[in-house]
Parts: structure tokens; C-alpha cells; sequence
């Protein structure tokens, strides 16, 4: 599958261009955090690359979901938010990086705050195409989450532990979604 398959999905296959969307974010979470989880103890390379990688995917993801929009609609403003947050996101990671584990979390948390709530908000939008309850209480988590990554970043022993659990709980909620828009039928 790829992006370009994504993106060119005519207007009446929303669901199910969402789905292989869903999908993919699923998969590429798990190997995310499993790779982060493994490197997450210094800022080492690796880690830096797979931080700063993470939001880069999820704008890629952004303008897929873009170019899946129905012809009779506009994609939905929440998602060129995102889109913003995730690029700013990315370059503020690669810069925090410099200064720490706590720096990181700082940035990373501030974005799981303002991407959660863009993600509660685009997946209350969808609900008549199904399977966004998923979403929408996975917006709520990565609010609480964020709170808590900038609460950690004051502490001694700032992990990035906790950021590959985060990941792969969205991703898990993202194959939920998936799941969920599989047996669902566009209103």
C-alpha cells in the first residue's frame, strides 16, 4: 500500500481509505514505540531521529487524510491545524533535544495537548461515518498524557519511556478506529 494509493480515494470510499489509514499509523506506532522503548534512556542518534520522526509521519498522515476528502466537501480545518502543530512540533523536538530528556518532554507533552484536542474535535466531526469513538477518546487521553509529559519533564529521571507507551496506545486506539470504519456504512 502506499501513500499514493491513500490519497487518490474517490469521495464514496472515505471509510475505507480512513481504514488503510488507520492501519498504517497502527503499524507504524508499534514499530515506533518498540524502537523508542529500546533507545529511550539517552538522547542518543536514534532516539533524536525517531522523536523528531514521529510528528513528521503524523503530517504526512495529515495531508493524506487531506487528499482523501469527499469531492462535495472540504477536508475538515482541524486537520491543516494539525498539520501545523505536528511540522512545528517536529522542528521543536530536534531543537529541545539539545537541552534534555526534560526539554523533549516539554515539547513533546505541549503538543499531545494541542494535538489531542484537534483529535477530539476531528473525530467528533466524523461520527456519522462510524468508528470514531475510538479517536475521539484517544484526543481525550493525549490531552491528560501531555499534561502529564510536561509534569514528568520537572522531575529527576525524565524517561522517554513514557512516550513509546503513548504511542503505542494511540496506535492501538488508530487500529480500533480501523476496525471499527470496517463494519461501518457512510451515513
Amino acid at each position: 500500500m502506499t501513500v499514493d494509493a491513500l490519497a487518490g480515494a474517490a469521495p464514496a470510499t472515505l471509510p475505507a481509505a480512513l481504514r488503510r489509514l488507520y492501519l498504517l499509523r497502527f503499524a507504524f506506532a508499534a514499530v515506533w514505540a518498540a524502537l523508542l522503548f529500546a533507545t529511550a534512556d539517552t538522547l542518543g542518534p536514534l532516539s533524536v531521529t525517531l522523536l523528531v520522526a514521529y510528528p513528521l509521519f503524523d503530517v504526512a498522515c495529515a495531508v493524506v487524510d487531506i487528499r482523501s476528502a469527499p469531492a462535495d466537501g472540504r477536508p475538515l480545518p482541524g486537520l491543516y491545524v494539525n498539520i501545523a502543530l505536528s511540522a512545528l512540533t517536529g522542528i521543536g523536538l530536534a531543537v529541545a533535544a539539545a537541552s534534555g530528556i526534560p526539554a523533549v518532554l516539554r515539547v513533546w507533552g505541549t503538543w499531545a495537548v494541542t494535538a489531542g484536542i484537534v483529535q477530539l474535535v476531528v473525530g467528533s466531526a466524523r461520527r456519522r461515518i462510524g468508528g470514531q469513538w475510538a479517536m475521539i477518546t484517544s484526543g481525550a487521553i493525549s490531552t491528560l498524557a501531555g499534561a502529564s509529559f510536561i509534569a514528568q519533564a520537572g522531575k529527576d529521571g525524565a524517561s522517554l519511556k513514557n512516550l513509546a507507551g503513548y504511542a503505542f496506545l494511540g496506535g492501538v486506539f488508530f487500529l480500533v478506529s480501523a476496525l471499527r470504519l470496517g463494519r461501518s456504512r457512510p451515513a
